[in-house]
């Protein structure tokens, strides 16, 4: 009897073990509009060494010739490739001539990894994915610009200060800015791991590579896009992100940091949409 009951046990430990390293399952329901397609590419990406997703939505009809903007949009902790486009009615914009990609960014933050060496997250974003849509797209390279919500604000902030040459326009909503910097905490202990794993031990220098807070101090700001970041008042993101704000004015950037009502979620980031849409179509460059 002792003997059936290790048996099961052991049995229920290697299922759970199994379904713990399956990916959530997220329902796909894109919100789309009429006039615009959607298409889902799997490339094979050289930086990760493997295949990996991506979504674009586009205008429906294309002129011959015709090259359009394109819109990076970096996804949250927690999220895949399809968030933007199920949880925001961002299709829309796309109906205005823009062409929008949503990589998938798995919970890298965008970040060549210290412990995963093929995890390079942050060289498949700016090398091998530009390459792919760009071959595969009507993008303008001439017109790109990034944005990202949480997990992805904090990406589009930091690859933008470091490749400042590569995009025209960077939208933050929410950006979880102060992740490098963080220190140890007892209650956040599992998530210090997953970070460490990422930025590398505390107080190294590739925390500090990979800081917002430290590169836009060494930046030429006079070279860096337009910054657009707003962050809810319920959040508790709120003072990381006014002290960032308050660095960039110091610095001279260009930039728009703007509050509201709202917490951490879709609900206040859907809010801002228009607003961040508008302030990307009013700076990058006309065709």
């Amino acid at each position: 009897m002792a003997k059936l009951w290790k048996m099961t046990l052991v049995s229920a430990l290697l299922f759970l073990a199994a379904c713990s390293r399956q990916a959530p399952s997220h329902p796909d329901h894109p919100r789309l509009t009429s006039n615009v397609r959607m298409q889902d590419v799997t490339f094979r990406s050289d930086s990760l060494q493997r295949s990996i997703k991506y979504r674009v939505i586009l205008p429906r009809t294309v002129s011959n010739g015709q090259r359009l903007p394109v819109v990076y949009l970096l996804h949250g902790g927690g999220g895949d490739f399809r968030e933007w486009s199920n949880d925001s009615d961002l299709a829309a914009f796309a109906g205005k001539g823009l062409i929008l990609v949503m990589p998938e960014g798995e919970s890298s933050y965008y970040t060549n990894s210290v412990d995963r060496p093929s995890d390079r997250f942050e060289d498949y974003i700016v090398k091998d994915l530009i390459t792919d849509v760009e071959a595969k797209f009507p993008a303008d390279p001439s017109r790109r610009a990034i944005a990202g919500v949480s997990m992805g604000g904090f990406g589009a902030i930091k690859l933008a200060l470091k490749y400042p040459a590569l995009y025209g326009f960077v939208g933050a909503l929410s950006p979880v800015l102060d992740v490098p910097s963080r220190p140890f905490s007892v209650k956040r202990i599992s998530q210090f791991r997953h970070h460490a794993s990422i930025f590398g031990a505390w107080g190294s220098q590739t925390r500090r590579d990979n800081d917002p807070f430290v590169l836009a101090q060494q930046v030429d700001s006079g070279k860096v896009p337009f910054l657009f970041i707003t962050c809810g008042e319920q959040e508790g993101l709120l003072a990381s992100n006014r002290r960032f704000a308050a660095l960039l004015g110091q610095r001279k950037f260009h930039f728009e940091f703007r509050t509201g009502p709202g917490g951490h979620d879709w609900n206040q980031w859907n809010r801002r949409l228009p607003e961040m849409f508008e302030s990307l179509l009013s700076h990058l460059p006309r065709a």
